[in-house]
């Protein structure tokens, strides 16, 4: 009985302190058309502290969400187009002498913002990608002898084409492992296109309010740390990563030899933070298996590794995934 109360007075919290987020997703859709999926996986980042790895063609408003969704939240924005001669220096910041004080002097570089967009992040070589998930996961950077931190809230949304493979640097499974993240962007429907035609064709440039401060995010953070997650939900997604790194002991005998590695310890920690946040953002206080299978393909999908065999037979990591949510016992 003190367990109901406990979570009813939880709900009351949550509604309250995500009221902001249905105003977030109404400024946004002055701008944005359809893309509920990025818009959303985009709040999810802000929430837990996650970067987003986005993969689509170009022209889905992959800049244009980030964009937006940074003049909604009162944030900087920045962005960095990765190309093959890019510097760490360019991303991180440098030394720069001024002959007049006869000294060096800290020039701080585009990584210095709430919201970074790195544009097609596997165009630049490994060093300059190291930079920048080394900033990621720390949250500071070190220019000569100075070490900066990075405000909060810090987010790195970075793209990658799925078809231009000519030119580009691969991200190394660690590096991609740092992503809380991995969305997939599809085309729009026709009647989504449409709309976007009009809008574009009207010439008109909707307003942005800032409908919510850095300040209130990491109090939402704060929150969410405290939404109620039941001992057989972090079962079911400790089963979930488990069946990735040996499925015949969950009865998938046949994706053995789809699978050359399972996901890390990151996918757990992932999914649970993953999971509460769209708690947070469906305005509940308590985890429900359903938030668990939501989230699930965006962060297991970057953290599968597929075989030989599994890529001659066209199979993916969302089928595998598929496979392994249809045999795992729902609690």
């Amino acid at each position: 009985m003190q367990q109901h109360i406990d979570i009813q007075a939880l709900n009351q919290q949550i509604q309250i302190e995500s009221a902001f987020v249905d105003q977030l997703t109404l400024e946004t859709a002055k701008v944005i058309v359809g893309q509920e999926h990025m818009i959303e996986r985009l709040m999810i980042g802000l929430l837990t502290k996650g970067h987003i790895l986005l993969e689509g063609m170009p022209g889905l408003a992959k800049t244009l969400a980030i964009k937006t969704l940074a003049q909604a939240v009162d944030a900087q924005f920045s962005r960095i187009q990765f190309t093959p001669d890019l510097l760490p220096a360019d991303v991180l910041g440098t030394m720069i002498y001024n002959p007049a004080r006869s000294e060096f002097a800290v020039r701080k570089g585009p990584i210095f913002a709430n919201f970074v967009l790195a544009d097609e992040i596997n165009r630049a070589p490994a060093k300059v990608q190291s930079a920048l998930l080394e900033a990621m996961q720390e949250r500071q950077v070190t220019i000569g002898s100075e070490t900066f931190h990075l405000e909060e809230p810090f987010l790195v949304l970075a793209t990658q084409n799925p078809i231009e493979q000519e030119g580009t640097y691969p991200l190394p499974e660690a590096q991609v492992d740092r992503f809380l993240l991995k969305v997939k962007i599809d085309y729009p429907t026709k009647a989504e296109e449409r709309s976007i035609v009009r809008r574009n064709l009207s010439g008109e440039t909707p307003f942005i309010h800032k409908v919510v401060t850095p300040e209130a995010l990491l109090r939402a953070r704060e929150v969410m740390h405290g939404i109620y997650m039941d001992e057989k939900i972090e079962q079911y997604i400790i089963d979930i990563v488990f069946a990735t790194r040996n499925p015949a002991e969950y009865g998938l005998k046949s994706l053995t030899p789809l699978i050359s590695y399972g996901a890390s310890p990151r996918a757990s920690i992932g999914l649970a933070q993953a999971a509460r946040a769209i708690a947070f953002l469906r305005h509940r206080g308590y985890v429900v298996p359903e938030d668990v299978r939501a989230i699930c393909y965006d962060v297991l999908r970057h953290r599968i590794g597929l075989t030989y065999e599994a890529e001659a037979e066209n199979i993916t990591q969302e089928n595998i995934i598929e496979k392994i949510l249809n045999k795992v016992e729902v609690p």
